[in-house]
């Protein structure tokens, strides 16, 4: 799993109980699926299809820092299949997992459109193509 981003868990992104709130981490990892799926298929119009089983293991209180992690489960015709970890960086504690988040690409006129990759791709790479 490769972390990508961090996090600073701060009073605005708690719930009643003092933790961490689910929707606010949920958002964070879909932002995360987003930016990643648009380096990988270079076309910022990518949307998310589907999120599968959400796992919470624990949670994170204010100021802790987290790391959302992205892997890469397939490549589709129209679409790029991720999987998520969410860690407290201090304890590396995992937080939550999301087995499978379905992102697809589109075209101008936002249809699924085939964008042609089968497998992960690093800037640095392309930049040494170019």
């Amino acid at each position: 799993m490769r972390f990508h981003t961090r996090k600073w868990v701060k009073p605005e992104d708690l719930n009643p109980n003092g933790t961490l709130f689910g929707g606010k981490l949920l958002a964070w990892i879909d932002e995360e699926a987003a930016l990643y799926s648009i380096i990988q298929l270079e076309n910022p119009h990518v949307v998310t299809k589907y999120m599968s089983e959400i796992n919470f293991m624990s949670s994170a209180k204010q100021g802790d820092i987290v790391e959302i992690g992205i892997d890469v489960v397939k490549f589709g015709t129209t679409s790029i299949t991720l999987r998520s970890e969410v860690r407290n960086k201090m304890t590396q504690e995992k937080i939550i997992t999301v087995d499978n988040i379905t992102m697809v690409n589109l075209d101008s006129l936002g249809r699924p459109s085939a964008h042609g990759k089968t497998k992960i791709e690093y800037v640095e790479d392309r930049l040494k193509k170019a």
